[in-house]
């Protein structure tokens, strides 16, 4: 089994302007963008990172916004939730925020004892607020969101799937626990790690397959530590059988990726080397960076991506 697994480290998905999606991860849900680059396989598009404070890992939604893109299909084989935490007694307030910023999907409920507040994203993202005890983490406090309902991080995430034996199998083998089951979605946990710590399958044998687009989950990435730790689990993964990319250089940590048995698309990052790499912590995500290939063509990419307000 393997075990330098520390939850989750960021959740990357697709929108269709980076505008909108720039305003409603830093004005609405009140987040710091922590980094604007680029998509390191299209330069032409925005890969926008929104988190607390520094991104630490386990707080970070990114997005390639590219542009006029279609909405995704949902459906079997995604990402169908993200869940971030907030503190106990916060969901109120969010109620209220959200309606009055013409949020939709908005819904309450519950899952095994936890308050919920269910919502879309701008192009139809599957978000949820859970309130969670902070665990020693604190949310960004540069917005109008007030300290005392400010999102923390991440909750985690729930899987939608045709079958959830076969990825069941694959998280207890890296190192998640598996909990409670509440009508069709079982909960896995892993220990030891930070505070995004859950992945919620739900089982919908009937449903019709996911198709990517606007709005969609690209990947989901779990943390380890550092390089070696990275390293110990592409082994472990690859000796089971998963066909597991090379290590690659994501600028602010280093990344492999496997597909996992119901079509989430996984990603093992490390916890370093971080976002103040190139840019003071007072300033993070402020300017265009490039990765190093791409910086001599630094006038051309900025010709071709529309600028950002805030």
């Amino acid at each position: 089994m393997i075990k330098q697994i520390k939850g989750l480290h960021h959740v990357t998905s697709m929108a269709a302007d980076a505008n909108e999606n720039n305003a409603f991860f830093t004005h609405t849900l009140g987040l710091r963008r922590v980094k604007k680059t680029v998509n390191f396989d299209a330069p032409d598009v925005y890969h926008l990172y929104y988190g607390d404070e520094v991104g630490t890992p386990g707080s970070v939604m990114t997005y390639f916004p590219f542009g006029e893109m279609p909405r995704g299909q949902r459906g079997a084989g995604e990402v169908g939730v993200t869940e971030f935490a907030v503190p106990k007694g916060a969901l109120e307030f969010w109620k209220g925020r959200l309606s009055g910023k013409g949020v939709s999907g908005l819904a309450e409920d519950s899952f095994l004892g936890e308050a919920r507040l269910t919502f879309d994203g701008p192009d139809g993202d599957g978000f949820a607020l859970v309130e969670s005890e902070a665990q020693g983490r604190t949310a960004w406090t540069g917005s109008d969101v007030p300290d005392d309902a400010g999102i923390l991080g991440f909750h985690g995430a729930r899987f939608l799937l045709r079958d959830a034996a076969a990825t069941g199998e694959l998280l207890s083998y890296m190192g998640y626990q598996k909990e409670e089951t509440s009508g069709v979605v079982t909960r896995y946990r892993v220990a030891g790690g930070n505070a995004a710590d859950t992945i919620d399958l739900e089982e919908l044998p009937g449903a019709q397959a996911a198709g990517q687009g606007a709005g969609s989950v690209h990947h989901i990435a779990f943390a380890v530590e550092d390089r070696a730790a990275q390293l110990e689990v592409r082994r472990a993964l690859m000796e089971t059988g998963y066909q597991v990319t090379p290590v690659i250089d994501r600028d602010y940590f280093w990344a492999i990726y496997f597909r996992a048995p119901g079509g989430v698309l996984f990603e093992v990052a490390t916890n370093e080397p971080g976002f103040d790499r190139d840019e003071d912590t007072a300033h993070l995500g402020e300017a265009l960076k490039l990765p190093t290939r791409y910086e001599p063509h630094r006038a051309q990419i900025e010709a071709l991506l529309p600028p950002i307000a805030g």
